[in-house]
C-alpha cells in the first residue's frame, strides 16, 4: 500500500485528465481561462441531408506513448459510433494536436477552414480552451474530452465526468440514507480544493451539513502525520460520512488503512469517494474500503461497449474512448432530426439528452454535463450496485 502511494507522486505529475479518475485532471486549473465568447445558442447551420463535417482532434504526435494509445482509441471509438448511425452520414476528419495548446489552436482553425461544423476533442483542458478560442468567432462549438469545468462555457463543452456531477449523485444518495453530517477530507492541491468545493456545494444542495474538513501534506509522511488529527475531527464533529477526494493512485489507500486504526469505524462512519474505487481492481481488497460508496457509469451498458470495441479492434478501449463515441452519437442524433440548427448551443443542450456508451447524458448551457451514474458499494472485495443509474432525466438519481 505504501508502495502504491509512493508511485502516485509520479503519476500525479503529468497534466492528464483521466476519465475514470478525474481528481488528477484539474492539476492546471489555475492556468486555463474559460472560453467565454459572447452569446449562447450560436453555431453553424448544417444540411442534414448531406454528410456532416466533423473534426476530431486527438493528441497524436506528442511523442508520448500514452498519448498515442489514447489518440488511436478515440479515433477508433468515433468510427465505431459512425458505423452505428442510421440515416445520418458523418464526414470525420482527424487532426493531430500533439497534446499542445498552440498546435490545437492551429489545427482547430484549419478544421474550420476545411468546413468542419463542429469539433470533437481535444483531450487536455488547455488544448480544448485554445481550440475553442481559435474558432469562437466562426461560431463553431467544441465538444472537448476534458473534465475540467473551468474551461466550460461559450462554445466549449466538456464531455468528461466532472467532480460536480459525481458529488451531486453521491450527496443526494447519502442524504437519502440519513448520512447528512459530512466530513470532507481532501488533497491539498488545486485538484483537491476543486473536489472539496464540489462536495461542499453538493452537500448543501442536498440538504446536508459539512460537519468538518481536513487535509494533509501530499506525501506518505504527510498523510501519516495528519491522520490522528483527521480522526479526532471526524469523532468530535459527529460526522456520519467522510467524503474523500483522493484517488486510488494517491492517498486513498493510506487513509483507508490509517483512519480505522485511529478509531474511525467505517461501519459507523460511511466512507464515500469522489473517484472510482474499482480501478485498479486490487483497491477493492482494501479492508478500510469495505462498505464504502462511490459512483460509476451503468456497468451493464459500459461493459457492452468495451466488448464491442475489443471485438472490432482486438485491444481494450482506453477509458476516454467512450467520450468520442458519445460525441458522435450526440451529433448523429441531432442531425437525424433534420434541423439546420442541430449543432448550435440550443440544439446541443436539448433537455432530453443523449444515449451514450456509459448511459444517458446531456450538455448544459454553461458547457458542463450531466451523466447518469450508479452508486456502488464495496462488499466482500467486489463492486455491488446499490442504486442503479437512471435511464432518463427526471427520474430517480437525478
Amino acid at each position: 500500500m505504501i508502495a502504491v502511494f509512493r508511485a502516485c507522486r509520479k503519476r500525479l505529475a503529468p497534466v492528464l485528465e483521466p476519465v475514470l479518475a478525474p481528481i488528477l485532471g484539474l492539476a492546471t486549473l489555475a492556468l486555463v481561462a474559460a472560453c467565454q465568447p459572447s452569446g449562447l445558442g450560436g453555431g453553424p447551420s448544417i444540411n442534414a441531408s448531406k454528410p456532416v463535417p466533423v473534426a476530431l482532434l486527438v493528441p497524436h504526435g506528442s511523442g508520448t506513448s500514452g498519448d498515442e494509445v489514447v489518440a488511436r482509441s478515440l479515433e477508433n471509438a468515433a468510427r465505431l459510433a459512425i458505423s452505428d448511425l442510421k440515416g445520418v452520414q458523418i464526414d470525420l476528419r482527424v487532426y493531430n494536436t500533439a497534446g499542445n495548446p498552440e498546435i490545437a489552436a492551429k489545427v482547430a482553425a484549419e478544421a474550420a477552414s476545411d468546413g468542419a461544423k463542429i469539433i470533437l476533442g481535444p483531450l487536455y483542458a488547455q488544448s480544448a480552451n485554445a481550440a475553442g478560442l481559435a474558432v469562437a468567432r466562426r461560431g463553431i462549438n467544441v465538444l472537448s474530452f476534458s473534465n475540467n469545468t473551468q474551461i466550460a462555457g461559450g462554445n466549449v463543452f466538456v464531455l468528461g465526468p466532472t467532480f460536480e456531477n459525481t458529488a451531486d449523485r453521491l450527496a443526494r444518495y447519502a442524504m437519502a440514507q440519513g448520512r447528512s453530517q459530512v466530513m470532507i477530507v481532501h488533497d491539498p492541491d488545486v485538484a483537491g480544493e476543486a473536489g472539496r468545493a464540489a462536495i461542499a456545494s453538493a452537500v448543501a444542495r442536498s440538504g446536508g451539513t459539512v460537519a468538518a474538513t481536513g487535509s494533509y501534506e501530499l506525501s506518505q509522511n504527510g498523510v501519516v502525520q495528519a491522520v490522528p488529527g483527521l480522526a479526532r475531527k471526524a469523532r468530535d464533529s459527529g460526522a456520519s460520512a467522510i467524503f474523500f477526494t483522493a484517488s486510488t493512485a494517491g492517498a486513498l489507500p493510506l487513509l483507508a488503512q490509517l483512519l480505522p486504526e485511529n478509531r474511525v469505524d467505517p461501519a459507523e462512519v460511511k466512507f464515500i469517494g469522489l473517484t472510482r474505487w474499482d480501478i485498479p481492481p486490487s483497491t477493492l481488497a482494501l479492508p478500510g474500503l469495505q462498505g464504502g460508496w462511490f459512483a460509476l457509469p451503468d456497468p451493464g451498458v459500459s461493459d457492452r461497449f468495451e466488448r464491442r470495441y475489443m471485438a472490432a479492434y482486438g485491444e481494450p478501449a482506453h477509458p476516454a474512448a467512450g467520450l468520442a463515441y458519445d460525441g458522435i452519437a450526440a451529433i448523429g442524433a441531432l442531425a437525424s432530426q433534420g434541423r439546420s440548427d442541430a449543432l448550435t448551443v440550443s440544439g446541443l443542450t436539448q433537455p432530453s439528452g443523449f444515449v451514450g456508451v456509459n448511459g444517458v447524458f446531456r450538455l448544459r448551457s454553461d458547457g458542463t454535463n450531466e451523466r447518469a451514474l450508479a452508486v456502488a458499494e464495496i462488499r466482500d472485495n467486489q463492486v455491488t450496485v446499490i442504486d442503479p443509474a437512471p435511464r432518463s432525466f427526471g427520474g430517480a438519481g437525478f
